[in-house]
């Protein structure tokens, strides 16, 4: 007389189910870390072109001045960037920010290695607030300046210049252009730096 034993096996359909879950996971992080990584380029190209435009304000604002080729026994009619200190602050301002843009573009370089990295990333996100609005204020002074320059204020008995002064106003309305450039571009790293840190949760 014979007993027979029957011990319950694993069946291959629930086997088989199994083995989907662990490509699913996999799939998912690897999906995850695709994005992040791609937000990392999309930063570090960014911050490259905020450099050029930062840089190029600076410097066009730097360099910006005009004497008239007619002068008086007393006077010479002569337009800077130094006459008023709203344009000093520009200068000073973008030369700060750019200099900031180029420290900060090894750390992007590590954020494209390392897209997981939650500190890096938050830390970008609070240096480029502040840079932002420091940019926004050195645009928005040098803005008063350039319409005042083109326009005149008949009420303050400010005389519009840019009809004598042409090159020099050419050269301050760039500057304010590619500052206002540079805001545009903080503003899009503001918002790639808080989707990336949403997307790490």
């Amino acid at each position: 007389m014979s007993t027979t034993i029957d011990i319950p096996a694993e069946s291959s359909a629930a086997a088989k189910g199994k083995a989907p879950l662990i490509g699913i996971t996999s799939s998912s992080h690897v999906k995850g870390g695709g994005y992040k990584k791609g937000f990392a380029i999309c930063d570090f190209l960014l911050r490259l072109g905020a450099v050029i435009a930062a840089l190029s304000a600076a410097a066009t604002m730097g360099t910006s001045g005009e004497t008239l080729p007619f002068f008086t026994q007393f006077f010479q009619f002569e337009a800077s960037y130094d006459d008023l200190p709203s344009l000093q602050f520009f200068v000073i301002a973008m030369a700060i920010i750019g200099g900031y843009l180029v420290l900060s573009l090894p750390f992007s370089f590590v954020a494209i290695i390392r897209p997981h990295a939650v500190g890096l990333r938050l830390l970008l996100l609070i240096l480029d607030t502040v840079a932002l609005t420091l940019n926004t204020a050195a645009a928005a002074a040098a803005t008063a300046i350039v319409y005042l320059a083109h326009n005149g204020n008949p009420s303050s008995n400010w005389l519009a210049v840019c009809q004598q002064f042409g090159d020099f106003c050419q050269k301050v309305s760039g500057a304010v252009v590619a500052s206002f450039v540079s805001v545009v571009v903080f503003m899009l790293l503001v918002v790639i730096s808080g989707l990336a840190l949403r997307r790490q949760n």
